[in-house]
């Protein structure tokens, strides 16, 4: 039905008969003269209809937004000056001869070329949102991506094995997803928040090196870069240590960006150790973009009067303090914004030192209302580890260090962002290593696992798991880049002896571990090799390169960050015929609420 695609007749084409289908872009009425811009996956190309030819003439008047048409005509230049630079087939245009009406198409709900359109209007209307032209231009990279992906690890030796999304509810982080079983009444399956314990499987059973490009899903609170199903190129490999692993990896992520963006990244990537990470910018995933730093002066407040700081630093909180060069010009409403900021993330203020006089270290030459609380000697200590200068300002975050570091690391990012403390650099990737084994969770007052209870501890950290597992370090790793965290993974215990050790520091007793990971642990009793993996957000990765707001953004149907498809209404109520196969009664427990409850 057609010759080319609209968006790639070119010069090359020149005095050819072309045959073009698609869609009406946009029709304009010239004089007697009917300029129609014709649109495909490809692009734009200009049609010129002639009143020459009575009967096309006709069928052209007749055509509006959206309809879709045959057209058949003559490739021409464009006069000179009507050249448009920004299409591909901007030099040329063609003349119709022959033009058929394939369907009409009603009024549609918005203009294709509206740039401020609501995110609802565009879910609720997502196949039409999805022909403008930027969607069409984000799917088409989601699909280089994804294609080079498969491309580096098929040549790499890597087999594209597929696993179930129908498994077993076992504790990864989030909520499951449950689907109840029509044949095994009161049962149910959940759907993978990852492919992980089979991946490991297929580890076992002598694949040696996997691949999935797949589905994940997780029932968690949504925000801009999550949604309830996700994609993860997802990948393992037996008799490769961390480092072998990170390298291929790091070859993938620049092999990709060179295929999908013309990119070239830096290599080798650096590598920065978690604690030196949340030490200097609060954050597993830093901008490096950024050029703020948080510096420790826990220390150096344990004896000031001023107890917001002496609190944290003598109870195993923190203190941080970021200088921001030539800050002292930021007015009292920009600060009072920015502890609006913080306040999200848990603290309770934001203390600040404006440095007017360097050489002053005292209320002459410090503005703010804690210098008269701060004895000298914590005031030269702040001044000297930051470098402050005349004309600076110095923030400080104080409370458990969590909080210290979620608020003190996006306040980095915002204020470096909105101020221009940046590099000007378009890609920072970084490797982060040696995260943690454990941390303690003060409600249940118990060990858990930063990433999964399969994760090796170093080598020589096994002893610690017994005596110190909080000091346990971890083979673990992620690959962040621009503050996104694009990827992670782990080398996992292939040993029976250090999976007994991690099991008794997280107080998972036999019993539960048959129950919960039982058909892992058989598993893993038959020759298991070394091994390990990690998974990249293909989300992620396209929304970064796509330069998206929202993950929502390259996902053909994405849901809303109430987990809901405006287009085609889900979730949505079932009747009573399916919830009685299933042995499912829905009962009413408060106005709002529902329990599901075995029949």
């Amino acid at each position: 039905m057609r010759t080319h695609y609209c968006g790639k007749v070119t010069a090359a084409d020149l005095d050819q008969i072309v045959t073009l289908n698609g869609w009406v872009h946009r029709r304009r009425d010239h004089g007697g003269v009917i300029f129609i811009d014709l649109r495909d996956r490809e692009g734009l190309v200009q049609v010129v209809c002639d009143p020459d030819r009575a009967d096309m003439f006709k069928i052209a008047e007749s055509v509006r937004n959206e309809f879709v048409l045959q057209m058949s005509g003559k490739v021409r230049r464009r006069p000179a000056g009507t050249e448009n630079a920004n299409l591909t087939s901007g030099e040329i245009e063609v003349l119709c001869h022959d033009i058929q009406i394939l369907n009409a198409s009603v009024t549609p709900p918005f203009q294709l070329d509206d740039d401020n359109l609501s995110e609802t209007v565009r879910l609720a209307n997502r196949v039409i949102d999805l022909r403008r032209p930027q969607m069409q231009k984000n799917l088409m990279l989601r699909y280089k991506v994804a294609m080079a992906f498969r491309r580096f690890l098929d040549g790499a030796g890597f087999i594209d094995i597929e696993t179930p999304m129908l498994t077993k509810s076992t504790p990864e982080g989030a909520r499951d997803y449950l689907v109840p079983s029509r044949v095994h009444p009161g049962q149910f399956f959940a759907l993978p928040q990852s492919p992980q314990l089979f991946k490991q499987l297929l580890m076992v059973a002598g694949f040696d090196r996997y691949y999935q490009i797949t589905k994940c899903f997780r029932d968690e609170d949504l925000r801009a870069d999550r949604q309830p199903e996700f994609t993860q190129v997802d990948i393992e490999t037996s008799f490769l240590n961390e480092t072998e692993i990170t390298a291929i990896m790091e070859d993938m992520i620049r092999f990709v960006f060179k295929e999908a963006l013309a990119v070239e990244l830096p290599s080798p990537f650096p590598r920065m150790t978690y604690a030196e990470a949340m030490r200097r910018f609060g954050s597993d995933k830093p901008d490096l973009r950024v050029t703020l730093e948080l510096t420790e002066v826990t220390d150096a407040m344990q004896d000031v009067a001023f107890k917001v700081f002496s609190g944290p630093a003598n109870s195993g909180g923190r203190v941080a303090a970021m200088r921001v060069p030539g800050g002292a010009s930021l007015s009292r409403g920009e600060i009072d914004e920015y502890t609006k900021f913080v306040g999200i993330y848990g603290a309770k203020g934001l203390a600040y030192i404006k440095v007017n006089d360097v050489t002053k270290v005292n209320e002459e030459g410090l503005q703010s209302p804690i210098v008269k609380n701060l004895n000298e000697t914590a005031l030269r200590t702040v001044l000297e580890r930051t470098g402050a200068q005349s004309g600076d300002l110095i923030f400080f975050g104080a409370d458990k260090a969590k909080v210290v570091n979620d608020a003190m690391g996006a306040l980095r990012t915002k204020l470096g962002h909105e101020k221009g403390y940046v590099t000007g650099e378009t890609w920072r990737p970084l490797w982060v290593v040696d995260f943690p084994m454990f941390e303690y969770d003060e409600d249940d007052k118990r060990w858990t696992a930063c990433h999964h209870p399969f994760t090796s501890p170093k080598d020589e950290h096994v002893d610690l798991l017994a005596t110190d597992p909080g000091a346990c370090v971890a083979k673990a790793y992620d690959l962040a880049l621009n503050g996104w965290e694009i990827g992670g993974g782990s080398v996992r215990i292939h040993r029976a002896d250090v999976q007994a050790k991690v099991f008794e520091a997280l107080n998972i007793g036999a019993e539960e571990q048959q129950v919960k990971f039982g058909f892992l642990l058989d598993a893993l009793k038959y020759g298991a090799p070394p091994h390990g993996g990690l998974a990249f957000g293909l989300d992620r990765v396209v929304t970064m390169m796509a330069g998206a707001e929202s993950i929502r953004d390259v996902i053909a149907f994405p849901k809303t960050q109430r987990a809901q498809c405006l287009l085609t209404d889900a979730p949505g109520e079932v009747d009573e015929k399916q919830l009685r196969e299933l042995h499912i009664r829905l009962r009413q427990k408060v106005e709002t609420q529902v329990e599901v409850a075995r029949d």
